[in-house]
């Protein structure tokens, strides 16, 4: 696989990770109380900060797993049951959202927008699975990394627009397709962490 081709493989793998499009109505549910005019600047505030901190984990992630003594073949496995379980809420959503707590009157910050709904656990993971695997193209993750972001900036600063047009059941309809695809990626993960071992 060259560059080219590895950095698009990456962008997908960490766009359909983010999941901009499942996130949309929860962006629209919590700045619903937000004027109007301040949605778009707080959407923009909390990509920037998500990006830092996925950046942050891209260029010094692979340190902390020297720390913890993790070989490359667990941090494949478990990436790919992780992603796996992801793909597999995504196909089966609950009625219940795991989101954190909120006061509905305050301007969200951080919590829940930057982290955990763009800059997530299984993003941060991902990012260091891939370095994990390739240390020596950290370059070509981090131009993955800004491709995937930049598409779910658009998604997400569009999202009263997208929302009116494909409403709930369009936005269900998709990020079921992209839970079968991350599905689909975890599984080979996984096939690849097993093929090293054995």
């Amino acid at each position: 696989m060259n560059s080219i081709e590895q950095i698009i493989s990456a962008a997908v793998t960490l766009f359909l990770v983010m999941d901009p499009l499942g996130n949309l109505p929860i962006f629209l549910s919590i700045l619903k109380n937000v004027e109007e005019k301040r949605r778009r600047g707080i959407i923009l505030r909390e990509l920037f900060i998500a990006l830092g901190v996925l950046t942050l984990f891209l260029f010094f992630g692979q340190q902390l797993l020297n720390f913890l003594h993790l070989e490359q073949e667990s941090v494949t496995i478990s990436g790919g049951i992780v992603l796996f379980i992801i793909g597999i809420r995504m196909v089966f959503p609950s009625k219940h959202n795991a989101l954190m707590g909120k006061n509905p009157d305050e301007e969200p910050f951080i919590v829940p927008l930057a982290i955990p709904l763009i800059a997530g656990p299984s993003t941060i993971a991902t990012l260091i699975l891939m370095v994990n695997s390739n240390p020596e193209q950290v370059l070509d993750f981090g131009v993955a990394l800004v491709a995937a972001w930049g598409v779910a900036a658009i998604i997400l600063l569009s999202a009263p627009f997208l929302f009116k047009i494909l409403r709930n059941r369009g936005l269900a309809a998709i990020e079921r397709l992209m839970g079968m695809l991350l599905i689909m990626i975890a599984v080979q993960m996984f096939i690849n962490g097993i093929k090293s071992i054995l």
